[in-house]
């Protein structure tokens, strides 16, 4: 199955003799097969038909609304995904506490070690040293497995993630200093990159939940948050570093990407890469979802990212159904 990503202003999506085209204000024409088609992701000022929209709700695929900068504004889904008992199940978990405290302690011990193995791959090409970030990391993901509440693992999370982009900053090449996080806004080319990507990364776990039957707003680690799909949030902590840091971090450092392809905000403050380093960096993203790996220690083959994803959510909703954290194994890397 494919994606497709428009963030070409002025572009107009068409459907006509089952294929989705899209026509660019040069004339340029792309066409893809609606079979093919999964999700639509449209940046920005770009047209749906009403023919196209009325076709994807028929097939459900998925159309996901960003700003040119990243913003997320919302989606068109069709209804034909809704599963009431697994709703009510998915609700009736969430009143556990006991399955929450192990799955999200889980989850963050994953999250901690994929990021101690970020920071050991990028020491070996940068000649940094990171022994002593990987002691107090490993010294708070021992922390996680003691945790009583899910408020002190979360606790953890943040001092590890604290360290962690500590060692990040004195790994980037200077041209693209990077001190803290920054979220809103992106104070710098390595924020305005992961930002965009935990942006994109969440969609698509929201898209994948939906279709699954589950509701992304009945979330089991983060707090619940007025519009804010908090279960989408929860999975997505073990695919961070492993997705979108070390992309992000790669392009900088392999001089894909020039301080001149990030521009200072005008009509918002912050930094944002410009039209054709977005479009790079996108197609960078999408080409590591599609990389198949061997992470998954509960199948014994191949699969890319994005199928990876799908797998952890139907292991999600086997260790729920059956009430057992335990049965949720969240991705490591090596």
């Amino acid at each position: 199955m494919s994606y497709l990503y428009v963030c070409e202003q002025g572009a107009v999506i068409n459907f006509s003799g089952n294929r989705f085209q899209v026509k660019y204000k040069d004339g340029m024409l792309k066409s893809i097969p609606a079979e093919t088609l999964e999700v639509i992701e449209v940046f920005g000022s770009v047209q749906l038909t009403t023919q196209s929209m009325e076709e994807c709700l028929k097939r459900g695929i998925n159309v996901i609304f960003y700003s040119t900068k990243g913003a997320y504004f919302g989606r068109l889904i069709s209804t034909s995904h809704v599963n009431v008992q697994r709703q009510r199940m998915q609700a009736e978990i969430g009143k556990n506490e006991e399955f929450k405290l192990a799955f999200s302690k889980q989850i963050i011990s994953a999250k901690i070690k994929n990021q101690m193995v970020i920071l050991r791959r990028y020491s070996r090409t940068t000649g940094s040293d990171v022994k002593r970030s990987i002691i107090e990391m490993k010294i708070m993901e021992e922390k996680v497995w003691r945790g009583n509440t899910v408020e002190q693992i979360m606790g953890y999370e943040g001092n590890a993630a604290r360290i962690y982009f500590q060692s990040i900053g004195k790994m980037i090449e200077p041209e693209f200093e990077f001190n803290k996080r920054t979220k809103r806004p992106p104070l710098d080319p390595y924020n305005s990159m992961i930002s965009l990507g935990y942006s994109v990364i969440l969609n698509e776990i929201y898209g994948k939940l939906e279709a699954k039957g589950l509701n992304p707003y009945f979330g089991l680690m983060h707090k619940d948050r007025e519009k804010h799909p908090t279960l989408a949030s929860d999975l997505m902590e073990e695919w961070r570093a492993v997705l979108i840091d070390s992309t992000a971090l790669s392009m900088l450092n392999g001089h894909e990407l020039s301080k001149e392809d990030f521009v200072n905000g005008t009509e918002e403050p912050g930094v944002f890469l410009e039209k054709d380093a977005f479009r790079k960096y996108i197609l960078k993203l999408e080409n590591k979802f599609r990389t198949k790996n061997k992470y998954l220690t509960y199948v014994d083959y191949s699969v890319s990212f994005r199928n990876a994803l799908d797998l952890q959510i139907l292991r999600l909703i086997d260790a729920m159904e059956r009430g057992d954290a335990s049965k949720y194994t969240p991705i490591q890397i090596r």
